[in-house]
């Protein structure tokens, strides 16, 4: 083997990387478990202590110098549906964007076109508003410009004026958009940071308005919508100086510090681990007035004097020269400042608002705490309403970065009298109660424009001015896709993809073991190496693992094993030659590698375009096949190669087998006529096909899923077997009439999973809560005895599930079209290239046909983005198979040039047969457990994997390979048809 060296030492590296992050995962979980320990002291779970301790160890040392959030973050999590916990899309609203560029106008056409626009909206739902806005503009008022209404001091910045062209004004608008949803992108993604759940992951939905927040472990998902959906709140605040609000600190001080002490002896008793770490960070003989000392005048520093030696409220505020604390405490803090005693103390127009941004100083990560002035009304100087524009930029005469800040005539006015008052002094810029920068007012300032200077990166300054103009145009989210999983179906669903992995992997190996003995031990050790990588793979890029992410797991251990079986099949058929062992496993490997290449790229490409238009828990799938593609290439080529090379080095025999008696004469000398076969095959397909798709259309169309109609589905648990059909009468006649309401049976008898297209197109949260109501109270009416519980919930908007159905086309085109390419490139005839994808397109149609069908026999599943994933991975088993034939054909045509087409066709696709076999029983075995263990959530997915396993094998045999001897013309059929066994030419066995 060349490169052994490279191999071997890349190897390592990976493993041993593999290795730390994976600890990292066990040292998590340790960690967790400590805080259910923790948590459980008197015999039950206090949800609130064990976040209690994982917040006082969130910036504690647990693994050397990592502390336990960066370990967490290296972790290999799991996802909502292993975890419980809320997913949700956010779409943000274009609408009030277009209206408040307008200045709010009340123009006819305005207004006429702005609401024929929504209308648009509601049918077009893909098509991007502004251009629904400019088509219904020169329909409302032919003749008229937009400049005429969007020309104003607003947009002036933005250039346009009363001469610009519509293009121009559209042009404009998007690029508003564009950056309204950057900055509702920052604003959430800062309001997520705060909430306090553990690996919350926020990302933008490529070429959409559209935010995906994912938050495990939530309870509360009411406050989720009302913390994602509200409104940014900008405002300016004055700020306390520290000489004016230390005496308050300082008599704070003495009434907690008197109250601790009278509860010594309870407090000994529990030791605060918190209390502890912040304590050793605060030092061991100083006050918080000694602390602020440098920032107060002298009067201020001696008024101080007399403050203890050893303070609460210097154990509480850490953070060195100023006010403040380390991260880590910022909960225990908080908990201080809300107390009654507190409230006592501080006057009423002083309260403390955190910083956004932590300090990094000496290694520790500290968060100011600000003293801001509250009026009596509660109402903030100014707002943020008053901002017309704000951009990050670079100081010419002193190239620092700084903001460049502009209001509008009302706030200059309010601007120049808060700048008259605070020379001086900061002036807070406050972003939903965080401060995001507290600059010093260095003179008044008139006319509204002024600058923000201070130590700012470049990027730091562009953030700024994008908080400034959050408040200039609000831009109102709507929740059009939403999950929300209960912890209980988590642990259910972690149990049902342990037990499943187990079991796949449990079958493989049995199998391989038994039918290439060590060999196929070897070949096992490969396998668990895989999934060892894979796992690391997934843990080293945080990825969270998922029900589906385990069906991808899955398919790629069976999938790796087709790489050795390959492998295998060809180090057996150059023993049956006569070669020695050890040039029979070099051979074996060499002549293998370039179909085991070519079915890695398709898979790969397959897995590239699921991840790229997927969403959810398609797009987890995708990159654990996609991880799955590069790891099993390396452990059965490569590593496998090492391993049996070592066996078998410096022996001259070896006991080394590739083969038992079970599996030795069990494919040979098969000689089946295929090709002669192919006719009957059309015709079986084309019956297949318009069987479902005529019972399809009997039906009432496909049995579509929430994610491709749209609506709401809930999983209800009874407290005892149900009768699904009584249910879905109930709600659909008197609840949720003429909505498309179903109800089915969901992995046991007392559990329902109910959808419904009642308020479909209603996306409003007032909308959910109606649902739900009147889901709960047809339940509770007549099944109030059997205690209906709501287990999970789910929507789907109709804007989202029609963007779903357009990629779900897309990428089914963009696969075949990719592979027409690649097989194109790979075997450089047009005939390969269009069999492959006319078969491929079969085995896709015969999937869909499948469904009616099982409906028909009263196998009700559903057709969703899950079972677009398993049409395109059926598509690229199908395709590895045709790859493997169209190999073999290739080599048969290339080492043979007197022969044809037609002659190596049935001798290619018998010598692949055993290959081709061995492979189909693995994945279908592993396919199998799924389907039996894999649990309700991936039924679907393993139903359709079932079917396209056997009929991806059988296009692959009769049709993909047939087909292009159809399209090669009339010659080469007959001479097909006209050659006999006496005259044919034979391959011999070297070349078989």
């Amino acid at each position: 083997m060349r490169n052994k060296g490279l191999i071997i030492t890349l190897t390592l590296l990976v493993s041993a990387l593999c290795i730390y992050f994976l600890s990292l995962t066990l040292i998590s979980r340790g960690v967790q478990k400590d805080a259910v320990t923790y948590a459980s002291r008197t015999g039950r779970l206090d949800e609130k202590k064990r976040q209690h301790y994982l917040d006082s160890v969130w910036r504690a040392p647990v693994f050397g110098p990592l502390t336990y959030k960066d370990v967490r973050t290296s972790e290999l999590g799991l996802g909502l549906d292993l975890k419980g916990g809320m997913h949700v899309t956010l779409e943000v609203s274009p609408v009030e964007i277009v209206r408040a560029m307008s200045g709010n106008s009340k123009d006819p056409a305005f207004t006429r076109a702005l609401a024929r626009a929504q209308e648009l909206q509601k049918t077009n739902p893909s098509t991007p508003f502004t251009t629904l806005f400019a088509q219904s503009f020169r329909e409302v008022a032919p003749t008229d410009k937009l400049a005429r209404i969007f020309a104003n001091t607003t947009n002036k910045s933005r250039g346009i004026d009363i001469n610009s062209t519509n293009e121009k004004v559209i042009g404009e608008i998007n690029q508003e958009v564009e950056e309204a949803i950057d900055r509702s992108f920052n604003i959430l993604r800062t309001r997520v940071d705060k909430f306090g759940t553990s690996q919350p992951n926020i990302q933008r939905v490529k070429g959409t308005g559209r935010i995906q927040i994912e938050l495990p472990g939530v309870d509360n998902p009411d406050r989720v919508r009302k913390l994602l959906q509200g409104q940014a709140k900008l405002e300016f605040w004055e700020v306390w100086r520290a000489d004016e609000f230390s005496p308050y600190l300082a008599q704070l001080d003495q009434v907690l510090s008197a109250k601790q002490q009278a509860s010594a002896a309870v407090k000994s008793a529990t030791t605060d681990t918190t209390a502890t770490a912040a304590a050793a960070t605060a030092g061991d003989s100083t006050s918080l007035a000694s602390q602020l000392a440098k920032k107060k005048p002298a009067t201020a520093a001696k008024a101080d004097s007399a403050a203890p030696q050893k303070s609460v409220l210097a154990g509480l505020f850490t953070m060195p020269g100023t006010l403040g604390t380390n991260i880590r405490d910022t909960a225990r803090v908080n908990a201080v400042l809300r107390s009654p005693d507190v409230r006592a103390v501080l006057p009423s127009n002083l309260t403390f608002m955190w910083g956004v941004k932590p300090d990094v100083i000496e290694g520790q990560e500290y968060l100011q705490l600000y003293a801001i002035r509250k009026s009596r009304d509660g109402e903030a100087p100014i707002g943020g309403e008053v901002i017309s524009d704000a951009r990050g930029d670079i100081d010419p005469t002193n190239g620092r970065a700084e903001v460049s800040m502009q209001m509008n005539p009302t706030g200059a006015r309010k601007w120049q009298r808060l700048t008259a008052a605070n020379i001086g002094r900061q002036v807070a810029i406050v972003l939903d109660d965080y401060v995001y920068s507290a600059p010093v007012v260095q003179a008044e300032i008139a006319g509204g424009n002024s600058s923000i200077s201070g130590n700012f990166q470049i990027e730091e300054a562009q953030d700024l001015a994008s908080v400034l103009k959050a408040g200039k145009l609000p831009a109102p989210t709507r929740i059009v896709e939403e999950a929300v999983v209960g912890p209980s179906l988590g642990q259910e669903a972690i149990n049902q993809g342990l037990y499943s992995t187990l079991g796949g992997l449990a079958v493989i190996m049995l199998f391989m073991a038994l039918y290439y003995g060590r060999a196929g031990v070897v070949a096992d050790a490969a396998l668990l190496f895989n999934l060892f990588l894979i796992m690391g793979v997934l843990a080293q890029f945080s990825f969270a693992l998922t029900l589906p992410g385990i069906a991808g797991l899955l398919l790629v251990i069976a999938a790796s094993v087709d790489a050795n079986v390959l492998i295998f099949e060809r180090i057996r058929e150059e023993l049956n030659h006569g070669l020695q062992l050890k040039d029979a496993i070099a051979k074996g490997y060499s002549r293998a590698f370039s179909a085991i290449f070519d079915s890695n790229v398709t898979t790969l490409i397959i897995a590239l375009i699921l991840g790229f238009f997927g969403t959810g828990p398609v797009q987890n799938f995708a990159i654990t096949l996609g991880i799955g593609v590069f790891t099993s290439f390396l452990s059965a080529v490569y590593v496998s190669r090492l391993i049996i090379e070592w066996l078998v080095k410096g022996k001259e025999t070896s006991s080394l087998s590739f083969s038992t008696a079970l599996s030795r004469n069990l494919f040979k000398g098969l000689n089946f006529d295929i090709v002669g076969k192919r006719k009957l095959a059309y015709a079986f397909s084309t019956v297949i096909i318009v069987v479902g798709f005529g019972l399809m259309y009997l039906q009432g169309g496909p049995n579509l899923g929430v994610d491709f109609r749209g609506g709401r589905a809930y999983i209800v648990d009874f407290n005892k077997p149900m009768v699904a059909s009584d249910v879905r009468d109930l709600l659909h006649n008197q609840y949720f009439a003429g909505a498309g309401t179903e109800a089915k049976t969901f992995g046991s008898p007392n559990r329902l999973r109910i959808t419904t297209g009642y308020l479909a197109d209603d996306e409003s949260v007032e909308a959910d809560k109606k649902v739900e109501t009147a889901l709960l109270t047809g339940l509770k009416a007549k099944y109030s005895a059997e205690n209906p519980v709501v287990q999970s919930t789910s929507k789907v908007g109709a804007t989202i599930a029609d963007d779903i159905k357009k990629t779900s086309v897309l990428s089914l085109g963009l696969t075949l079209l990719a592979i027409f390419v690649y097989v194109l490139f790979r075997f450089e005839k047009w005939q390969y290239s269009m069999a492959a994808v006319v078969s491929l397109f079969h085995d896709a149609l015969i999937l869909i046909a499948s469904f009616p069908i099982a409906r028909a026999l009263g196998l009700n599943y559903e057709m969703d983005q899950v079972f677009v994933a398993a049409v395109l991975t059926t598509i690229g088993f199908s395709m590895n198979d045709t790859i493997v034939i169209y190999d073999r054909i290739r080599e048969y045509l290339r080492e043979n040039k007197h022969l044809t087409f037609a002659q190596v066709v049935n001798p290619a696709l018998n010598s692949t047969f055993s290959r081709t076999m061995i492979t189909f029983t693995t994945v279908f075995l592993v396919m199998l457990v799924l389907y039996i263990f894999g649990g309700e959530t991936l039924r679907s997915f393993s139903f359709a994997m079932l079917i396209g396993i056997i009929f991806g094998t059988y296009s692959s045999l009769f049709i993909a390979a047939p087909l292009i001897l159809d399209t090669y013309g009339r010659k080469e059929k007959e001479r097909l048809n006209t050659t006999t066994d006496v005259d044919a030419p034979k391959l011999s066995t070297a070349q078989v």
